[in-house]
């Protein structure tokens, strides 16, 4: 496959910027594809086709991290060999977000609805769940809700890649088009609306709001994202070990101590993320 002949595991975590570009062109491929070919269902075909572009480097890559595991005795130093795949997996998912909300920003407005129907829905769906809160939103059922709904998707993610390998790649690339849909769908009615009063001249006016867009969603989304590309790895590292009949003796229990310090440090930066998405996100912007 062309696609996936760009770029393989060790020089993707060696050059993770790559990713980020690469990212861009996964899913503008999958969009172009998806408003071609199938474009009544396009909403869902393009993260399909995004997914399977990225499924075997990904796998690849857990393959990679998994030996890793065998190799390397010292937990300090397999954690900073682990986050050299992190960095990639979270450059490859800005690539995604950012191609998302600039194909939003720049398709005429009936391929929009067509092609970002399904992550409308979502939206909505999460605004109308934040709306039916009581009382000020900053408080700690609040919280208590967020947390949940975030520990559901990196439990997602864990499964996802035990089960499936690299199924990871596919909750995250969702979450990419959703937050790349709020983002452009933010920018666009802002600067219709900042047009209609200060006119087209004011350019640092735009850049405002694309930049005030972009924090608005990511101030709190990356350190969700980062929690769930280290539960999707930890899970897919169980997952090569347990094909390779590594479910035997020191090695596989080697293998599960790691796996397990992975998801701990995803459940932190998740408390983490929370927190920021509750308690000064809303104070920000």
């Amino acid at each position: 496959m062309v696609l996936e002949s760009l770029i393989n595991a060790e020089n993707a975590e060696s050059h993770p910027f790559k990713m980020f570009l690469l990212g861009i062109l996964f899913s503008s491929v999958g969009i172009l594809l998806s408003l071609w070919i199938f474009k009544d269902q396009s909403s869902l075909v393009a993260v399909f086709l995004t997914v399977f572009a990225c499924i075997p480097l990904i796998y690849h890559t857990i393959r990679l991290e998994e030996k890793k595991e065998v190799e390397i005795d010292s937990e300090k130093k397999l954690l900073k060999e682990h986050s050299r795949a992190i960095t990639y997996f979270v450059m490859l998912f800005l690539g995604f977000v950012v191609s998302f909300f600039v194909w939003y920003l720049f398709l005429p407005q009936n391929l929009i609805e067509t092609l970002f129907n399904t992550q409308h829905a979502t939206i909505n769906a999460i605004n109308a769940q934040v709306s039916s809160i009581s009382g000020n939103a900053i408080s700690s059922k609040f919280f208590l809700q967020i947390f949940t709904n975030n520990l559901k998707v990196l439990l997602f993610c864990v499964f996802f890649a035990f089960f499936y390998g690299a199924g990871a790649v596919f909750i995250l690339t969702w979450n990419a088009s959703v937050i790349g849909t709020a983002i452009g769908s933010f920018i666009r009615n802002n600067l219709s609306e900042y047009a209609s009063h200060i006119g087209l001249a004011k350019v640092a006016g735009y850049f405002h709001v694309v930049s005030f867009g972009i924090l608005k969603y990511m101030t709190h989304g990356i350190f969700e994202i980062v929690a769930y590309f280290v539960g999707g790895l930890a899970g897919g590292i169980i997952s090569v070990a347990v094909i390779r009949r590594d479910i035997n003796g020191e090695r596989f229990k080697r293998i599960m101590y790691d796996s397990l310090d992975l998801v701990l440090i995803a459940l932190v930066i998740l408390i983490l993320g929370a927190i920021i998405e509750v308690y000064v996100t809303p104070r920000l912007f």
